[in-house]
């Protein structure tokens, strides 16, 4: 085990009775990266135990899931735990991205760490206090007690002894069979908040003095402002500020959202449309099929596909723009004062946020404090910082803290988007049917390239290692990337890659068992029967693992057994952000519609550290994925997006959502995320279950577009 310097735990006694502080790093990226700074733990002289989380809440738990692992390893008492939300903080907390399924498995050890030495300090103090051997106290629901006479001494009691004491370099770390609190079904820390209405998403922020804004944009992707006319938008009661903003909008400042709705609804903006005014889906998805035949990064290689001779299948697939639609329509609260700026809001990315606003509003970053709000959804959309920095703006410009609102019409249309997406696919089958070749060209825009992330290659996108892998043990495969460039701003979305290279490649190998007969389940099983480590960027896949996912997701759904009358289940398994998944659909077809009865999921997560929030975040992840594969889909005519509401952009309703199995592998392995990784098997899933009604292949999203 590794030490840790004086630097990577900081013990820090403050004023007289606060009691103990403990920091922590928290690594920055995958586990080959070095350790971000920190976090912090404290336990008042009350008995109180805070815990400062550094990742942002929009429902996948994060506000129970990482205190429970330094809850554990303190030995604290479940029940005086608080939380506390971090800002903006990168010297301490890292880059505080949440996103990529990356809370857990990032802060997994450090957490533990933390706790244990902070649990070791404690019961230094007590034997301290006592006068007896270190070796005689043992610590428990945040009390020290010493086994010989039973005398116990609490957290809080001991906070300010502790916190003077050395910090151990190396602390002493529970079995996994000694967990009392990590792997239990514990009701979330911010459940009751949510259902008696206290808790404060960013839509719900208020600030003194503050005024409400919405902003007019351009309907033409790109487009900019020529001139303003705001006459009849000062008439209305209530609007006392009209300006532009940057290049590209209008705000409006008023005492009322619905004043703010009104002056904008009469403001007249000419505006110049720009070289996109012409731009339609059509021309997006012609780019995608031409760059097909483009010189193409490799991202997987192992023999030859090349020299494979046999009998040959070819499928292309392609995936549409999609929208995040986040519940929680885009807003922030800004409050410009000068020489500092402060702002709320709802936001996966906090440091981005905060260096942004400081450039547009000309500030250093340690100038600008963040507040982060609870988020009424995520999905991707809040990585961006477009709706911060725009609130900022306003508020500079109006000279009064703002909210900025956007309706669920310019939540739709002025967003970033999934990227459009074309895959090429072959495979050659040996005699027996099997394939001895397989390969998967990856058609689509690099949102990190395009956002200015680039990453360490220029011809792959830095998010595919993590999203794009391929987990069979084949002879020949080859998988590979050809990037392309859209006027569409392109955006993370849940699972970022995952959907669609899961939809291309999972479905791919229903055709291929298709073509020879066999069995769909069988088919994917025989190409995991060996166990392999099978090596892709710096993730190292267990075929073993994803078999035991895939026999567990079938076994629970009872494939191979009698389905009812008109019923019919599509399978399908992918990995990304570390994590195995599989699923199986069970559909009926209604007027030439699938219905969607069943999903069952199972999943290899790791250790998992509360089973009522995976079970939560495999329910919402397939009905997210379901809403995508049957009906998300954003179109472009004349540069302007079409969809605007809930009305053209449905979502999946109550009675339309299937019920849904969940089942996860126990394990000791280290967590990895559980967020993301059960969207991609959804689809392909889905659409093999299409098949198997109707014998007609799905190869483009969404189903029913």
């Amino acid at each position: 085990m590794s030490s840790f310097s004086r630097r990577e735990f900081l013990a820090v006694g403050a004023a007289a009775g606060a009691g103990l502080v403990i920091g922590f790093y928290l690594p920055h990226g995958s586990a080959s990266c070095a350790f971000a700074p920190n976090a912090f733990l404290k336990i008042t002289s009350d008995g109180k135990i805070t815990i400062v989380v550094a990742r942002s809440e929009m429902g996948q738990g994060v506000h129970t899931a990482l205190p429970m692992i330094l809850a554990e390893e303190l030995e604290a008492d479940w029940k005086q735990i608080t939380i506390e939300q971090a800002g903006a903080n990168p010297t301490l907390y890292g880059d505080q991205q949440t996103g990529s399924s990356a809370s857990l498995r990032i802060s997994w050890d450090p957490l533990r760490k933390a706790g244990a030495a902070a649990r070791e300090m404690l019961i230094s103090a007590a034997a301290l206090e006592w006068g007896v051997p270190r070796s005689a106290c043992v610590a428990e629901n945040s009390s020290v007690v010493h086994a010989p006479s039973n005398r116990r001494l609490s957290y809080g009691h001991l906070a300010a002894r502790a916190g003077g004491l050395p910090i151990p370099l190396v602390p002493p770390l529970k079995d996994a069979k000694d967990f009392k609190i990590v792997g239990k079904p514990l009701p979330r820390l911010d459940g009751s908040s949510k259902v008696d209405g206290k808790a404060i998403f960013g839509i719900d922020l208020r600030v003194k003095g503050m005024k409400y804004a919405l902003l007019a944009r351009c309907p033409v992707i790109g487009g900019t402002v020529l001139s303003f006319d705001d006459k009849e938008s000062k008439k209305i009661s209530g609007v006392g500020f009209v300006g532009r903003i940057g290049d590209s909008a209008v705000s409006v400042v008023a005492d009322s959202v619905w004043a703010a709705m009104e002056g904008r609804r009469v403001l007249n903006v000419r505006w110049d449309e720009g070289r996109n005014k012409d731009l339609n889906s059509a021309a997006i998805v012609d780019v995608l099929k031409k760059s097909a035949a483009n010189k193409a990064a490799t991202l997987y290689s192992r023999g030859d596909v090349s020299k494979v001779a046999g009998r040959r299948i070819q499928a292309a697939y392609q995936t549409p723009l999609m929208a995040q639609a986040p519940m929680e329509p885009g807003n922030c609260t800004a409050h410009f004062r000068g020489s500092s700026c402060e702002i709320w809001g709802p936001m996966q990315w906090p440091p981005d946020v905060r260096d942004a606003v400081a450039k547009a509003v000309g500030l250093d970053s340690d100038q600008v404090k963040i507040n982060v709000t609870l988020l009424g959804g995520g999905f991707g959309r809040r990585l961006d910082h477009d709706y911060a920095v725009e609130a900022a703006m306003v508020s500079k410009a109006a000279g009064v803290p703002v909210k900025v609102i956007w309706t669920r019409e310019d939540d739709m249309r002025f967003s970033s988007y999934r990227p459009a997406s074309y895959h090429v696919l072959s495979g050659v089958l040996d005699g027996k049917g099997w394939p001895a070749a397989f390969s998967h060209r990856i058609v689509e825009p690099s949102i990190n390239t395009q956002k200015g992330f680039p990453g360490s290659s220029p011809e792959v996108d830095a998010d595919l290692p993590d999203e794009a892998s391929l987990i069979y043990s084949l002879p020949n495969a080859l998988v590979e990337y050809v990037m392309t460039v859209t006027p569409i701003t392109p955006g993370y979305m849940r699972s970022v890659y995952g959907l669609e290279t899961a939809f291309a490649s999972e479905s791919f190998i229903d055709e291929l068992a298709a073509a020879t007969g066999k069995d769909p389940l069988e088919y994917r099983l025989h190409l995991l029967a060996q166990d392999e480590d099978i090596k892709y960027f710096d993730t190292i896949w267990k075929t073993a693992r994803m078999r035991g996912v895939l026999q567990m997701a079938a076994e629970k759904a009872g494939w191979g057994k009698p389905l009812p009358a008109g019923h019919y289940h599509g399978i399908a398994c992918f990995g990304c952000f570390g994590t195995y998944m599989a699923e199986v659909v069970e559909i009926t077809m209604e007027n030439d519609q699938p219905r969607v009865h069943r999903v069952v999921g199972a999943i290899d997560c790791g250790q998992v550290v509360n089973p009522n929030i995976l079970e939560q975040q495999i329910q919402g992840a397939v009905n997210f994925a379901l809403t995508n594969a049957l009906r998300a889909q954003i179109t472009v005519e004349k540069g302007r997006v079409v969809q605007g509401n809930f009305d053209d952009y449905s979502p999946i309703r109550m009675n339309e959502a299937p019920a849904v199995e969940a089942y996860f592998v126990r394990s000791t392995e280290a967590p990895t995320g559980a967020g993301e990784p059960p969207v991609p098997p959804l689809a392909p899933a889905l659409c093999n279950a299409i098949y198997a009604a109707t014998k007609r292949r799905i190869r483009t999203l969404p189903i029913l577009g």
